[in-house]
């Protein structure tokens, strides 16, 4: 087949939201059969308290529960590696991932490789791994997020940080989707105001990213369904859910970061991840996400407010944002009215029509007043390091074509260098 795209699709896994929703998790496991289930967390949410409630309440069910703390952090290839072997070793039928988005993309690759064997490396995206394809579905997957940000209980995409070569990427796949996302606002209450900054403009990056990506009309038309890409570009159903995101990051998350008890904005933030993970799911995004690969990957010389312990790593969600306010004034000639919209959805104000600079300039407010850093140079970066965050920005290809405009080394240059 030839000629342009006419079709897109829209996935999702079954989405429970609501103050206790994620003590029913052992009921979602039984409905997908699961008897014995491997739950990956993080070492701090496993000290905190949080987690016994939800593996007790699974065993209440008649489910088996074996609990995996991963680092606190971002995933590596060695943690994704050890849960693996970890569902392997335990012999069990499912994972229910607690936790952030590391969480909870280390338990759909737990599954992965539990269900159709590793190594890990070969299942990473090209250029970087081997970019196998899962032959067939993994085993359940049922995701508890305990952030509102990355949108990863909603998702086909696991991220990690190859150490050897500095830099993050992914796997995605269809069948990384969670089948059941339990959205549970009663567990952020509390969550430090870094950390919901941090994962609360990740959530916006998705939306506003995956609502000014390339129409999914000006791509090729695949030969086959099976070979439509995951990311296909901004697309009807996707903007429904994209909408409303920015729009619910507008009016929810600085009165989230303010007041960490606050559980209407808590719960409108838990929609707004999620309603973007959906949103960028299928539609994709594009600079700010590629670009922050490198900048989380290639120096470990900051510590983020609010995080546990004295690891020193630019969280996703800020490793994307520091870009975002110059990749939206590059990619506006392209998508003028997206970006007007954007702004209007995020502001709640009208912007005017020779206003060509509105998205970029409401996301930099939204960081400042948040409490984000709105330069590289925060995080340890210089102008010397543009070259190295341009090629590590290059390797993300399958990023990189979900913008609405040819993007190469002098379009990233330039971001990084109005970035600094």
């Amino acid at each position: 087949m030839s000629g342009r795209e006419t079709v897109s699709v829209l996935f999702m896994p079954a989405i429970a939201l609501g103050a206790g929703a994620a003590l029913e998790a052992g009921h979602h496991l039984k409905q997908h059969a699961v008897t014995r289930a491997l739950l990956v967390t993080d070492r701090f949410l496993a000290d905190s308290g949080i987690v016994d409630p939800i593996a007790d309440a699974v065993r209440a069910d008649g489910i088996e529960v074996v609990v995996h703390a991963v680092p606190t952090g971002e995933p590596t290839e060695a943690s994704m590696q050890e849960a693996a072997d970890a569902a392997i070793a335990a012999g069990v039928d499912g994972v229910l991932g607690v936790g952030g988005g590391s969480a909870l993309d280390t338990a759909k690759v737990a599954a992965l490789i539990a269900t159709h064997g590793g190594p890990l490396r070969d299942w990473i995206n090209a250029p970087l791994g081997g970019a196998r394809v899962p032959p067939g579905p993994i085993m359940p997957v049922i995701a508890v997020p305990t952030t509102s940000g990355t949108g990863s209980e909603v998702t086909a995409v696991a991220v990690l940080d190859l150490k050897a070569e500095r830099v993050k990427t992914g796997i995605a796949h269809p069948f990384l989707r969670p089948r059941v996302a339990l959205c549970d606002p009663a567990l952020t209450l509390g969550l430090p105001a870094g950390v919901t900054a941090a994962s609360g403009i990740d959530a916006l990056l998705h939306a506003a990213e995956a609502y000014t990506s390339i129409p999914y009309t000006e791509r090729p038309k695949p030969a086959s369904p099976a070979q439509r890409p995951n990311y296909q570009g901004a697309a009807p159903m996707a903007d429904v859910w994209v909408e409303r995101a920015i729009e619910l990051v507008g009016r929810h998350l600085r009165r989230a970061v303010a007041d960490g008890s606050d559980l209407e904005a808590r719960e409108g933030m838990m929609l707004a991840a999620m309603a973007a993970g959906i949103g960028f799911g299928n539609a994709g995004v594009h600079v700010p996400h590629a670009c922050s690969y490198p900048i989380a990957g290639l120096k470990h010389a900051w510590s983020p407010p609010g995080y546990p312990g004295e690891a020193k790593f630019v969280p996703h969600g800020l490793a994307c944002a520091i870009t975002a306010p110059a990749a939206f004034a590059l990619v506006e000639a392209a998508v003028p009215e997206r970006c007007r919209r954007a702004a209007e959805l995020l502001t709640g104000q009208p912007v005017a029509a020779d206003d060509h600079d509105a998205l970029a300039r409401a996301t930099r407010q939204l960081m400042a007043d948040i409490g984000c850093p709105t330069t590289i140079t925060e995080v340890g970066y210089t102008a010397d390091d543009i070259p190295d965050l341009v090629a590590g920005a290059m390797l993300q290809q399958r990023l990189l074509a979900c913008a609405p405009l040819a993007i190469g080394e002098a379009e990233l240059e330039r971001v990084f260098s109005a970035s600094l």
